[in-house]
């Protein structure tokens, strides 16, 4: 073989010797523990990524710290955007182990071939600050209390750049139920820069319990909530909808139905959001027009019909009000003087 042959054949996967030679700097001479797929993914396998590396460490705790290989492009180039490879990012985890483990846990690696299942089928992309439910324990062979996972920048390795573009490594971090609400409510990165003296490099230990659980740790998140507000920005219901009947000489009046597994988080997130001059949308499952409602800060209270969406603004003091009025039970509500009515509606049971 030529030395342009050579060249050819060393240069057939240039994103996967990215990702490779960047954990060769954090763990020089190391060789990982490496899984990849019988079939691959392109050629009908069932698995999406092309594999899965994994190295123990025991310092700052025992862990692996696992990275995947297929979110981006680990060969020719095939997207349209020249700067991003592929999604943009690889994921990296770091579950906690004994010390004498010499095999990374199963549940990890299948966990993280879910999540890049769930990127292929649906085509939505996580990125530093996201969190999101898992709807059960991380793991099925645990009883653990973490059941959702954020998703930040891995603390030690920066993004790369690559000849398909731009890859991050995005960590994945268990979270427990409280901690996610805490997530939703303040800010994720905040959040977890809070954990990281109890959760160095943000591995993710099975066995924990909430670290809100501390008193000391619970008031910090609640006082930078309160400093801060919150970021995020929608919050999806699995009942919403609503309705406008014009009135004579008289400015329309509108009624909006919500479920009562959102209201808590509504009126918690409403004066975390408006005061700091950042709006809320809530969006129904159906996600057309009659299931968007739009809450923005305003100098005055006022209604207004958008072409997919109802827009309300609520000066400071009436959002206050209409988050201690509003509760998560089925009923009537109304906040005096607003040109809005609400019904907490409980979901119909399918028989």
């Amino acid at each position: 073989m030529d030395d342009a042959a050579e060249n050819a054949a060393d240069n057939l996967s240039p994103g996967w010797d990215a990702i490779t030679e960047a954990f060769d700097h954090l763990y020089p001479g190391r060789e990982p523990r490496h899984f990849g797929p019988l079939i691959r993914y392109s050629l009908g396998g069932p698995d999406p990524l092309d594999g899965l590396s994994a190295w123990k460490r025991l310092e700052p705790v025992p862990h692996w710290h696992i990275v995947t290989y297929g979110l981006s492009e680990l060969y020719a180039k095939e997207s349209d955007d020249p700067e991003v490879s592929g999604y943009g990012f690889e994921l990296t985890f770091r579950p906690t182990c004994d010390p004498a483990e010499e095999e990374p846990p199963v549940w990890a690696l299948n966990f993280l071939q879910n999540l890049a299942r769930y990127v292929f089928q649906t085509g939505n992309v996580f990125r530093d600050g996201d969190w999101m439910p898992i709807n059960g324990p991380l793991s099925q062979e645990s009883d653990t209390a973490l059941r959702s996972i954020a998703f930040t920048a891995d603390p030690e390795l920066p993004a790369l750049e690559t000849p398909s573009g731009a890859v991050a490594f995005l960590q994945v971090v268990g979270l427990t139920e409280d901690e996610e609400r805490a997530a939703k409510q303040w800010k994720t990165s905040r959040l977890l820069d809070a954990f990281r003296p109890k959760l160095p490099l943000l591995v993710t230990d099975l066995g924990r319990t909430s670290l809100l659980a501390d008193p000391v740790m619970s008031q910090q998140v609640e006082d930078g909530t309160i400093r801060d507000g919150s970021s995020t920005g929608y919050l999806l219901t699995d009942i919403l909808r609503w309705t406008g009947r014009k009135r004579l000489l008289r400015a329309p009046d509108y009624h909006i139905i919500l479920g009562p597994r959102q209201v808590d988080e509504f009126t918690r997130l409403l004066p975390l959001r408006l005061p700091f001059d950042r709006p809320l949308l809530l969006v129904g499952e159906g996600g057309d027009g009659q299931s968007r409602v739009l809450f923005e800060p305003g100098e005055r209270d006022a209604v207004v019909e958008a072409d997919d969406k109802l827009v309300v603004r609520l000066t400071p003091a009436t959002a206050r009000a209409l988050g201690e009025t509003l509760k998560p039970h089925a009923g009537d509500y109304a906040v005096p003087g607003l040109p809005i009515s609400f019904t907490i509606e409980l979901a119909a049971i399918a028989a």
